[in-house]
Parts: structure tokens; C-alpha cells; sequence
């Protein structure tokens, strides 16, 4: 129960933090700072700042063996790759399009679970997605003429992709089923650093910051959205499964909305209060299915 319960925990953590990225990216990107740029320091505060907790707070030996390296090393591409991608399809379709697109990444979890490893879904499962999907599609608010862009859209489906191989990954390959996540969480934003490294040709096109305030909006996007959001994602994973964590994924959007209407003007309307409700109710589910797993056992 209590394996559950922390589990279930984490992943509505992971899920609440990641939904912080607006409330620190945005202000960057209107300041003129690009994507790989905004993303290198994402994870080169990450690392430094997880580094240090590991090594003088926690003493966590990093250590890994080269069967280890590899794994860590694609995960940790897939994971960067996955940020690139979506934001990189914001200049073809809107943000808000963008993000209701990438949630079909929990069915993409589902299929792939049931498909390669055996996973039955079941139908909480089919519910909460059913749910959750159209919570997330009442939360958009775009424009009705807006032109959906196909290129756009397949960038989005790859960042969907890629995502929802990382989690699947996380929880399946057998040489680092056995990795605490604290280096597991360490080496993927390590290595999905490299991504962005060489894309700004080893940093000599990297943007620098010009305020004080902007400075302290790369360090929040490295902890909440990064290391917090990274570290729960990896534990949840670990605990209740890849399907059901991708699933409590769908309380990212509820903390956009909530720093929207705290911090951007925005406003709660009837379709995106019942959107709200209609993610809340497919959470639920999940966490009323591993309830009823545990009574039955």
C-alpha cells in the first residue's frame, strides 16, 4: 500500500512540476533567448546543482559500468530530443495545439507495454485515457481558424514518441532496472545535455542571460521542471509502472492553468473548469484501481 500510495505520489509531483516549464521558460523566450539555448542551461544548472546535492548532501557514489553507459546514454538523448522536438514545433503550431497533441504519448505507453511486454490494458485504464485526453483537448484555447501545420504536427508526434519510449525504457531495460534513481536521474539529464551542446556548436552560439532575473528563471527551470519533475518521474516509474505513470502526467496542464490565471492574466472559463474535472476524474481512476489491486491481494 504504502509502495502505491508513494508511487502514485510521485507521479502527480513529476507531473505538477514539469507543468512549471511556462512559468520559467516564457519570460526567457520573450527576453530573445533561443530554444537551445534556453534548454543548455535548463540542464547544465540541473546537473551541477543535482551533482552537488548528490555528492556532499546525499554522498551517492555515481559510478556506472560501461553496460550501463549505453542505456543511460540513449535515454538520455531520447529525453532532451523529446523538450527539443516540442519546442521546436512551436514554430509551425501554436503552443497550446502542440501540448494537447503530445498527451497522446500515455496511449502510446499503453500500446507499446501491451504490445512488447505483455502489459493488459485494462479498462480503468482505457477510462482514465478516454478521460484525461479529453480534459487535456477542453484545456486548449486556440484560435478555430488557426492553420494546423503537418510538419508541425509530426514534430509533435515524435516529441510524444520519444517521450513515451523514455518511460517505457526507464521501467524495462534490464541493465538499469537495478540503478537507484538518483543516478539514473543524474546521467539522463547528463548526457541529454550533449544535445545541446552540440547543437550550439559546442556553445560558441550560446545566448548569456543580461539580468539578474533571468539568471534566477534558468536556475528555477533546472530545479522544478528538471531535477524535481526528473527525479519523481523516474521513481513513479519504478513504483506503479510506466502506463499509470504517463497517465498522472495529465496534472501538467492543471499547473500551467494555475500559474496562468496566478501569473499571466488568464481566466478560468466553464470549458476549462470542466476539462479540469474531467483529468481529475481519470486520476482517480488510476488511483482507485491500485486501491482495488491491493484490497484484492
Amino acid at each position: 500500500m504504502r509502495r502505491r500510495a508513494a508511487g502514485i505520489l510521485n507521479g502527480a509531483i513529476a507531473a505538477a512540476s514539469y507543468g512549471t516549464n511556462p512559468l520559467f521558460g516564457l519570460p526567457l523566450y520573450h527576453a530573445g533567448i533561443g530554444v537551445n539555448s534556453v534548454l543548455f542551461y535548463r540542464y547544465f544548472f540541473a546537473v551541477l546543482i543535482y551533482w552537488a546535492w548528490l555528492k556532499f548532501h546525499k554522498k551517492v557514489s555515481l559510478k556506472i559500468s560501461f553496460k550501463e553507459f549505453v542505456p543511460l546514454l540513449i535515454l538520455g538523448i531520447f529525453f532532451s530530443l523529446s523538450s527539443l522536438t516540442l519546442f521546436e514545433a512551436f514554430k509551425y503550431i501554436g503552443a497550446g495545439i502542440a501540448c494537447t497533441i503530445l498527451f497522446i504519448y500515455p496511449v502510446i505507453v499503453a500500446v507499446i507495454m501491451a504490445l512488447f511486454f505483455k502489459e493488459k490494458i485494462t479498462l480503468p485504464v482505457v477510462g482514465a485515457i478516454i478521460l484525461t485526453s479529453t480534459g487535456i483537448t477542453l484545456l486548449y484555447k486556440g484560435n478555430p481558424d488557426e492553420n494546423l501545420n503537418l510538419y508541425g504536427i509530426g514534430i509533435v508526434l515524435a516529441s510524444a514518441l520519444l517521450y513515451a519510449l523514455y518511460i517505457v525504457g526507464v521501467r524495462n531495460i534490464k541493465i538499469i532496472k537495478h540503478l537507484d534513481s538518483a543516478r539514473l536521474s543524474f546521467y539522463v539529464m547528463l548526457f541529454g545535455l550533449f544535445v545541446y551542446i552540440y547543437n550550439l556548436k559546442f556553445c560558441t552560439e550560446l545566448q548569456i542571460p543580461e539580468s539578474p532575473v533571468l539568471w534566477l528563471l534558468t536556475l528555477g527551470l533546472a530545479v522544478f521542471p528538471t531535477i524535481i519533475s526528473l527525479e519523481t518521474l523516474t521513481i513513479a516509474i519504478k513504483l506503479i509502472g510506466s502506463t499509470n505513470t504517463a497517465i498522472l502526467g495529465a496534472l501538467e496542464p492543471l499547473t500551467a492553468i494555475f500559474f496562468g490565471i496566478l501569473f499571466f492574466n488568464e481566466h478560468l472559463t466553464i470549458r476549462i473548469a470542466v476539462g479540469v474535472i474531467l483529468i481529475l476524474f481519470g486520476v482517480f481512476l488510476i488511483i482507485s484501481k491500485k486501491m482495488h489491486a491491493h484490497k484484492v491481494t
